[in-house]
């Protein structure tokens, strides 16, 4: 490995007095924080055909940059002004690669702190949030093998690059441990389980502490806890939550739409309102807001053209409820349901049931057997194919256990079997912290004729866990069509 960067590193027991941790009761709100925006050069404000890369605009681009002690301070400060304790950098660098905006921008943020620490300003702690994009997309053009020594070696350097810029008494910490968040696991050419140990094992030897792990729900192996990205889209309920106030990335080139409206903020406090809805023993200690400032898909929170501070004061409104251990109960429409249910055919025949379409759950409309139903269809993710169901909120959310009855009305044709998938109570009941319990199986036959299926759940938690939604049908050897799906509670 390449020498580290940074001077803060070979760390001692007694360098480590000068960290203020937060105690594993403690609850706490972070956000991912993106800092490769420079104004003096163009940099992430346009795109390279010269169009505008953003989506939303900051409020004020005087000295808008990564490289500015004056950006990192009113950034910072008004971090802390919507009640945020700590940001996650967003991490782009490799090992050896050291003239990039991923290095060059920390000591602006080294020196910032500072100067606010100093005056007693209390500015946010600082964490990392490590953008695993890099182990497929570098300039070394390597696609990183991590069952591999040179592997884990790469992929704990990056760590280790970051942190030696950081003096210990600016990190976040949980009990001693600086946070780092991991992005998506699907860059790696390949996972190992062993990697995470791995990591500790080094980080104790040069930083004299281990790190607090947060995996994204895609690594294998085990760490401190466990998060999923997408918040912005809908609240992700992990033992490290996310929240975020919608998403839309129309002005990134080369993708497909994608528009998660904010509805002038009601989306974003709607997001709150579903964690805090949550019961306390199963609530997340930590939060997550995504983003601060991710400009180009419109996830921001930060001051903008757009928003101006509305969303830093609907921030710190919700995380002072969070923080005080607010319960919020259950209301809506089906709240005093014995059954909920999704048929076919038109709008009103949605009664307290979402089919969800996306990722690995694409679905295509159908009129099979003389009646209206959706498919299954192929997907880029898995030979599996999925149907994803979002139970509403007022009727069965973040329960101790409850038992339902799922009734399913499927064209007896089109594959072999299904079963049911759901967010269970009992977190090793899958590798998602039980998001995706095993349910009952259904063998499909050949006669083209319509049939029902009722399968019984026991312990559902139904927070909304399974991709946004709360149970899927998992479809093996071809594509299941189904008219009508009820979900009823039983004793």
């Amino acid at each position: 490995m390449p020498a580290p960067p940074g001077p803060h590193v070979s760390l001692k027991a007694e360098d480590l007095k000068a960290v203020r941790s937060y105690g594993a009761q403690d609850r706490v709100v972070g956000t991912f924080f993106f800092y490769w925006y420079d104004i003096r050069s163009g940099a992430h404000f346009k795109n390279h055909d010269g169009s505008d890369a953003l989506v939303d605009h900051p409020a004020d681009t005087t000295d808008f940059s990564y490289l500015s002690e004056r950006w990192w301070r009113k950034e910072m400060e008004d971090v802390r002004a919507a009640g945020i304790d700590f940001i996650l950098p967003v991490y782009w660098g490799v090992p050896g690669e050291y003239d990039g905006w991923s290095l060059r921008g920390l000591p602006a943020l080294v020196k910032a702190w500072e100067a606010l620490d100093r005056e007693g300003k209390n500015p946010p702690r600082v964490g990392l949030f490590y953008d695993t994009s890099t182990l497929q997309h570098n300039a070394a053009g390597r696609h990183v093998d991590l069952s591999t020594d040179e592997g884990k070696r790469w992929f704990y350097a990056t760590i280790r690059d970051y942190f030696s810029f950081l003096p210990p008494r600016m990190w976040a910490a949980v009990e001693g441990k600086p946070i780092v968040l991991l992005y998506a696991a699907a860059f790696a050419r390949k996972q190992d389980p062993a990697l995470f140990a791995f990591v500790r094992d080094r980080f104790r030897e040069e930083f004299a502490c281990e790190p607090y792990l947060v995996r994204e729900v895609s690594w294998q192996g085990e760490t401190d806890a466990v998060y999923a990205w997408g918040g912005a889209l809908h609240p992700q309920l992990y033992s490290v939550s996310s929240v975020g106030p919608g998403y839309d990335h129309h002005a990134v080139p080369g993708r497909k739409p994608l528009v998660v409206e904010r509805e002038g903020g009601a989306f974003y406090e709607r997001s709150w309102r579903t964690l805090l809805e949550r019961k306390l023993p199963r609530r997340a200690r930590i939060v997550m807001v995504e983003t601060w400032n991710e400009l180009h898909e419109g996830t921001d929170i930060c001051e903008t053209k757009e928003y101006g501070r509305k969303y830093i004061e609907l921030t710190a409104a919700w995380v002072k409820r969070f923080k005080a251990g607010e319960v919020l109960p259950k209301t809506g429409r089906y709240s005093a349901a014995q059954e909920v249910a999704l048929a076919f055919g038109s709008p009103e025949d949605a009664k307290g049931i979402a089919l969800r379409a996306g990722g690995d759950g694409l679905i295509e409309e159908a009129n099979l057997a003389g009646r209206p139903c959706r498919r299954s269809t192929k997907n880029e993710h898995s030979a599996i194919r999925y149907l994803y169901f979002d139970v509403d909120d007022s009727y069965l959310f973040d329960e101790e256990g409850a038992s339902v009855k799922v009734t399913v009305e499927y064209l007896d044709d089109g594959c072999t079997a299904f079963e049911v998938h759901y967010d269970h109570v009992d977190p090793a009941k899958s590798v998602r912290e039980g998001a995706f319990a095993t349910g009952p199986r259904v063998q499909v036959g050949k006669s083209g004729e319509w049939k029902r299926a009722e399968l019984r759940l026991e312990g559902c938690r139904f927070s909304n866990r399974a991709n946004g939604s709360d149970f899927r049908l998992a479809i093996f050897g071809g594509d299941l069509a189904v008219s009508r799906v009820a979900v009823e509670r039983v004793p």
